[in-house]
């Protein structure tokens, strides 16, 4: 599947300390990304080489871009909207959970335009994360039952769903009504195997995080610990997977003209110290070419 599956190149920017949500700014040619901890949102030209930052006073977890020029940013206070040209935000929702112990994480729209975001309930001691939908001024809990909700994604026809939980090392597949923007059948679409229980990384493939579809619908994932991407088909197969040169990925997407440039956003966080020495791009946004395109980022209209 990679054209070169050594071919990893690091953007020329500093590293991250949790890169997350990145997406293809087509109208402006443009890679935006978060990092969750540094609270900041970052965006990056490749043609210019030009690469900037805006700094928030809460964790920006996902974004999405809208109609405008503006941007739809899930932080740990609420939904806003984010001019970068004047550096203003705009809350369009308060969150819907004690921010102390919860905060929102993986989102992006819909075809529609409405924005469906997760919850990651940080103890990890029960699940408490949600699937929420952002539409027409309303926050709705569209599912539960997961601890950290991650890998939010829409099949080519938009008639599915998959969302993650990246504690249980499980991805689910819903049935998708985008007229009325509703879910049914819940079902386990991939249940990886479980970090060993002596933390030993040897052998271990890493669990779901974030994800990305591909033109034939192919989901790609990045498997946080696991140092590789997957692809897996729309029946769960696995069909490829990508090494990567770090070990902890946490979200793919498409871009540049073609959309056949695989970005994948990494962390460093709290990463052992022998480990970042060994892996000196851990944090960087990591890019290689593909042979299959993805799709085109949506905007979110609400």
């Amino acid at each position: 599947m990679n054209e070169d599956a050594a071919a990893w190149t690091a953007l020329p920017v500093p590293p991250s300390l949790l890169g997350e949500s990145p997406f293809w700014h087509p109208d402006e040619a443009a890679l935006y990304w978060c990092d969750i901890p540094g609270r900041a949102l970052h965006r990056f030209a490749p043609g210019s080489g030009e690469h900037r930052h805006w700094s928030f006073d809460s964790e920006p977890a996902c974004c999405a871009p809208r109609p405008d020029g503006t941007l739809l940013v899930a932080q740990r206070d609420g939904l806003f909207v984010f001019d970068p040209a004047h550096e203003r935000r705009r809350r369009l929702a308060a969150p819907p959970y004690d921010e102390a112990q919860t905060r929102f994480n993986d989102g992006k729209a819909d075809a529609q335009g409405r924005f469906w975001v997760s919850t990651i309930f940080e103890p990890r001691t029960a699940p408490r994360a949600a699937l929420y939908r952002y539409a027409a001024g309303r926050l709705d809990r569209l599912a539960g039952d997961a601890t950290v909700g991650n890998g939010v994604a829409f099949s080519p026809d938009a008639r599915t769903l998959y969302w993650a939980d990246t504690t249980s090392h499980r991805i689910d597949a819903f049935d998708f009504d985008i007229a009325a923007g509703a879910l049914s059948n819940r079902r386990v679409f991939v249940q990886f195997t479980p970090k060993p229980a002596n933390g030993d990384l040897g052998g271990y493939g890493g669990r779901p995080d974030g994800a990305a579809i591909d033109a034939e619908g192919a989901l790609w994932v990045a498997m946080f610990e696991g140092q590789r991407l997957v692809r897996l088909a729309p029946d769960g197969r696995l069909l490829d997977e990508l090494p990567l040169p770090v070990r902890c990925p946490t979200m793919p997407c498409f871009g540049g003209a073609d959309l056949k440039t695989l970005y994948v956003t990494t962390s460093r966080e709290k990463r052992p110290a022998d480990e970042l020495a060994a892996q000196p791009l851990a944090g960087a946004v990591l890019a290689a070419r593909v042979a299959v395109p993805g799709l085109p980022v949506h905007f979110a209209r609400a």
